[in-house]
């Protein structure tokens, strides 16, 4: 027997729902559904409020060609490593129980390790940081939650506005005039933005199996019509041959992700599930020149969740157990050109760490909403 408010509870392990960051070099950017990163963000009373606060963090350093790992990178201490570091402060708004609103703003700090970038000569670490690309959105629950406590869909849609700096630069040694430093731009996986308007698309569905044991399901992709951002990655200093990758494309972004949950009391759940991302090899709307790591991700995603009166609080821990850097456009090209065959590398991570506070207030009661034995979930 639960309350809606319980029922939030559970909802909100779905947590960090679409939540999505940089899994390395590929440049799969923190991100977030329409409004917010949990269920219960968007479960907001008529004219309430929600701040939530998440946290996520990663190293990666394992290198891959296509699925194919190259373990020698690690060994002959040739690899590169990010960490990084995000937070994505929200602000959500119950327009009416069905219909939500809420804006994001992310801010990373991100470093970088390198060898190739310094001259092949020594390891030397390049930063940024800042604001990120924030986020506007609406949401609609396709059945009223008090009604339908047991099952739901929402359907979302958003903005994602160029705020984040997509051409913050660090020294790079080695590399400038008679081998000196020289200031840069960094790399494209640790540009804070990427310089384009984005436009989202976004789904969250829920529905209750047996009684306290639920199956989630939520979506979102990120349409980014800019082609290029003219920032530029001076790989074409690295072999003529990179010559169509001497600037920053503007990629789409995917993610989607399922699993079960299940509630141990009122205020403890888990669940289990798994989650796909990614970086596409082209738009799906636009042209997609320039250079960009075209990759996606697969992990096995546990998480636990605690809730308590309008306080909640979500861990999740993304596992990969699959890793791919497809041929990108540009490597199609080059391979065209020369004849070989050619499949760009990139850096992932083993996983990700993923942790959401979130607190509710405002809005209109009611007397279904206060009363714990008003709905039963069987």
């Amino acid at each position: 027997m639960f309350s809606t408010k319980q029922l939030l509870g559970l909802l909100c392990l779905f947590g960090s729902i679409l939540s999505v960051n940089a899994q390395g070099c590929v440049a799969i950017r923190q991100f977030s559904c329409t409004a917010g990163n949990t269920l219960e963000n968007n479960l907001v009373q008529e004219g309430g409020f929600q701040v939530g606060m998440n946290y996520r963090y990663f190293k990666s350093f394992r290198h891959f060609r296509g699925t194919e790992e190259e373990p020698d990178r690690v060994a002959n201490e040739t690899e590169v490593v990010n960490h990084s570091n995000s937070w994505d402060f929200t602000l959500n708004y119950g327009i009416t129980n069905r219909l939500y609103a809420g804006l994001t703003l992310p801010f990373v700090i991100y470093t970088r390790s390198s060898l190739y970038e310094h001259g092949r000569e020594e390891r030397h670490i390049t930063y940024s940081r800042g604001l990120a690309d924030v986020r506007v959105g609406i949401g609609y629950w396709m059945f009223d939650p008090e009604k339908h406590p047991k099952g739901n869909l929402a359907l979302g849609t958003g903005v994602k506005l160029p705020t984040g700096n997509y051409n913050a630069s660090d020294i790079f040694y080695n590399v400038g005039p008679e081998g000196g430093p020289e200031t840069r731009p960094v790399d494209q996986s640790i540009q804070p933005g990427d310089g384009g308007f984005g436009w989202t698309v976004d789904f969250q569905w829920y529905q209750q199996i047996v009684p306290n044991f639920f199956g989630y399901a939520g979506g979102f992709y990120l349409f980014n019509p800019r082609n290029v951002n003219e920032t530029r990655t001076f790989r074409e200093t690295l072999s003529p041959i990179l010559q169509n990758e001497a600037v920053m494309s503007v990629p789409d972004q995917f993610s989607f992700r399922g699993g079960f949950s299940y509630s141990f009391s009122p205020t403890f759940s888990g669940s289990l599930g798994g989650r796909y991302e990614g970086v596409p090899v082209e738009d799906l709307i636009g042209d997609s020149d320039g250079f960009r790591r075209p990759g996606n991700v697969l992990s096995v995603e546990p998480g636990i969740s605690y809730m308590k009166d309008n306080f909640a609080i979500n861990l999740n821990l993304p596992i990969a157990v699959r890793r791919e850097r497809p041929q990108s456009l540009t490597d199609k090209e080059t391979s065209e050109i020369t004849g070989q065959f050619r499949n760009g590398d990139a850096a992932f991570a083993d996983y990700l760490l993923n942790i959401g506070i979130s607190y509710s207030f405002g809005g209109k009661k009611n007397h279904e909403m206060e009363t714990t034995s008003d709905i039963k979930i069987e």
